[in-house]
């Protein structure tokens, strides 16, 4: 499976092209909608389920707008958001998510924020562009994604704990038994 092939499943499910839709309807800046909104598709996918069996949780919406890093904003969007479809959002703006990570200088944009995201196969998002156009984000590359391979982003590889604490949490194995957990 290629990026071409995962933009391909998102275009033909009629529920997420809505979804990206009302996100880009927002016109918010630097936005994207990530994490199990994409990872849950693919691994749906190859493991031969309809997206019913295993349901996203949320729309991780994320967005860049150093101007207004309160999360009223964030609130606010996802009022917002749910307003044009029903649906449990998630609006996180990422030019304050380094306060949230622990990390001194703020991020650049989305991209690098995503980046950052606990464990590799998350690393993933797509938008919607004016010209209707769906973008792929995958700052570690689509491998582990679509090798069903589940391992921690180099910024989590010296704090296991949480990497392993999201695994229990998650239930992934349970969901999808075919995939692989690797610590490295």
């Amino acid at each position: 499976m290629d990026e071409l092939k995962i933009l391909k499943l998102i275009e033909d499910d009629s529920w997420m092209m809505s979804v990206l839709r009302a996100a880009e309807s927002m016109e918010l800046p630097d936005w994207m909608i990530g994490a199990g909104f994409v990872r849950n598709k693919v691994w749906n996918h190859l493991h031969g389920y309809k997206n019913s069996e295993v349901p996203t949780a949320d729309i991780d919406l994320i967005y860049f707008n150093p101007s207004d890093i309160s999360e009223e904003k964030e609130k606010e969007l996802d009022r917002l958001l749910k307003k044009k479809m029903d649906a449990n959002w998630s609006a996180k703006n990422q030019a304050r998510m380094h306060i949230k990570h622990d990390k001194e200088a703020p991020y650049k944009n989305s991209e690098e924020a995503l980046s950052e995201w606990v464990e590799t196969c998350t690393c993933v998002a797509v938008r919607l562009e004016k010209d209707s156009a769906l973008k792929l984000f995958a700052p570690h590359g689509i491998a582990d994604l679509v090798n069903l391979v589940v391992r921690p982003v180099p910024a989590f590889m010296d704090n296991p704990e949480r990497f392993w604490a999201r695994i229990k949490n998650k239930e992934w194995e349970k969901k999808w038994p075919k995939l692989i957990i690797k610590t490295k």
